[in-house]
């Protein structure tokens, strides 16, 4: 099992191929350390001969012994693509990573998971709330994600910590490299009461076009997601309108219109996210109050196909009609009404007048 588990970790950091191209060709072949060994003219009947060169300038140059001691070295857990331990969550992504690094414990299926992410540079207010809401939801039983930046990210997960809970934090570096390096304590505390994770190859550094993939692993692990502080345009709502494609809940802080750390989720909320107004409100509309119901939330999820989801998410208790649903969800009519009853029918959603939808109370 380590033997094959070593050319699976030389497959997957050979530069060059796409994740895409990877999962294509691992599908192919029955055995990656038999693939390794091939010759050259072997190979060619499973890939092009692009990517043929692309391998066989990886298998000249990558020590396979060293690297992967190295890996073992540092504790850090691979996982593939078609590993038993990959986050089912992440599959759903239209480029799924081919492979996830992580320190720590391996991510849970029965949990649910909030992601609590903003600006950087917050305020002492955005900073408070986001320790705030995340140890609520963390007592709860509830496991926060987030990307360990400096701001609303690392308080958040402090927040998390500072009650006993779980946190994960996804990186634009290798899981190797703490970044910022002023969270170390939090990064090192992360380990052990939950994970850090990456994409990344051991040794990345923190480059800024890695953040904009870094984000859509948060949306794509979190069931929800709430945004504490966020200007006009930042990464946070790039994230947040991630988790919004793919059907997830999210909320957001309200604060000062004259506030630029505002602009952002005062948008979200204009453009129908829920009103984070204090924790306990936000467990209410989750109808959450026991750490059973936070099972029975995260069942009720899981049982909601896709785009289902996704029209679940684009309400509220506010009504919208047929037609606001349609430009946010992008669906046609027929597509769109067919979900709308099939979550009418569940229990999901009222609807109150004539092609006018609220989510049932």
């Amino acid at each position: 099992m380590e033997r094959e588990e070593k050319y699976e970790y030389w497959f997957a950091n050979i530069k060059g191929l796409t994740g895409r191209n990877k999962r294509q060709i691992r599908e192919k072949i029955q055995s990656v350390e038999a693939f390794y060994h091939m010759k050259e003219d072997e190979r060619k009947n499973y890939v092009e001969e692009e990517a043929s060169t692309y391998i066989r300038k990886s298998i000249e140059e990558w020590k396979v012994d060293e690297q992967y001691n190295l890996l073992k070295e540092k504790k850090i857990h691979f996982l593939p693509f078609f590993h038993e331990e990959y986050p089912d969550m992440l599959k759903n992504l239209d480029n799924p990573p081919y492979a996830i690094y992580l320190k720590g414990k391996m991510i849970r299926k029965d949990t649910l998971k909030v992601a609590i992410v903003g600006a950087r540079k917050c305020s002492p207010y955005g900073e408070s709330m986001a320790i705030r809401f995340a140890e609520r939801l963390a007592e709860q039983g509830i496991e926060i994600i987030s990307g360990l930046a400096r701001g609303v990210d690392g308080a958040g997960q402090r927040g998390a910590l500072n009650v006993g809970g779980c946190s994960y934090g996804v990186l634009g570096s290798g899981v190797d490299v703490c970044y910022p390096r002023e969270n170390i304590g939090l990064y090192e505390d992360l380990q052990e009461k939950g994970g850090i994770l990456s994409e990344q190859p051991l040794g990345t550094a923190p480059l800024s076009r890695n953040f904009p993939a870094r984000n859509r692993i948060i949306s794509a692990l979190a069931d929800i997601v709430i945004v504490i502080e966020a200007k006009e345009k930042s990464g946070s709502l790039i994230t947040a309108d991630m988790a919004l494609e793919m059907g997830k809940e999210v909320y957001a802080l309200p604060g000062p219109v004259n506030s630029e750390l505002s602009k952002g989720c005062n948008m979200l909320i204009r453009q129908g996210a829920g009103i984070l107004l204090s924790p306990q409100d936000l467990l209410d509309e989750l109808r959450i109050s026991t750490k059973e119901d936070v099972k029975k939330k995260l069942k009720s999820k899981i049982s909601l196909e896709t785009e289902e989801n996704m029209v679940y998410s684009c309400l509220d208790l506010y009504p919208k009609n047929v037609n606001q649903l349609m430009m946010e969800t992008k669906m046609e009519i027929p597509q769109l009404i067919n979900q709308l009853v099939s979550l009418e029918m569940q229990g999901y959603i009222r609807e109150i007048s004539k092609n006018y939808y609220v989510k049932s109370n």
